[in-house]
């Protein structure tokens, strides 16, 4: 068992847990004061009253402090496709649960977008971590069940692109596109999907 591994299995320290909230609550002051720029790991410190190394050894970089402040709407976004009511949650037919978890995702992918794009961007591959990992096997499970024989696999990576955080934001930003466009497309897609 590696030295992470074993960390991730000890509970968190009393003093490590109020540490991290300071941070989170610095960090999330900062962004909504300066935007996402305006994120330095110098000025949340400062601000969290906890020294740089703290915030470096617990988040390793901006990119890691910007998944962190993710991480509380990424956990309801998908306790709600999980277990919440339909159709995004399970008890609606699969096309109905997969039109509904894109317009979501489109809402959710506006939401913090620009925490998107710094944490998607980080290294070449950092978008298709943990949750890309759930969106992908999600909608491979509906597309299954919508379409058998459908290649499910391509198509999940296929309709989860457009919410990539680059291109969300280069088409609504510099191509004038709204979310409304975003969903409307989906629902072209999926209308012809088999």
């Amino acid at each position: 068992m590696n030295a992470v591994t074993q960390r991730e299995q000890r509970p968190e320290r009393p003093d490590a847990a109020r540490n991290r909230a300071k941070i989170l609550a610095a960090a999330g002051e900062i962004v909504r004061a300066r935007g996402v720029d305006g994120l330095a790991m110098a000025d949340v410190a400062a601000a969290a009253g906890v020294g740089v190394g703290t915030l470096y050894r617990r988040f390793g970089d901006r990119s890691g402090l910007a998944y962190a402040l993710i991480d509380g709407r990424e956990r309801h976004f998908q306790a709600a496709f999980l277990e919440g009511p339909p159709p995004l949650g399970p008890g609606a037919p699969a096309r109905d649960r997969v039109r509904a978890f894109l317009h979501a995702l489109v809402d959710r992918t506006a939401e913090q977008l620009d925490l998107l794009l710094m944490a998607e961007t980080a290294t070449p591959s950092a978008r298709f971590g943990g949750a890309y990992a759930a969106y992908h096997a999600h909608l491979s499970m509906l597309i299954t069940e919508a379409a058998p024989g459908a290649d499910a696999g391509f198509l999940a990576d296929a309709l989860l692109a457009p919410t990539a955080a680059p291109l969300f934001a280069h088409r609504t930003r510099e191509g004038g596109w709204t979310t409304e466009r975003v969903t409307s497309g989906f629902d072209e897609l999926l209308d012809g999907l088999r």
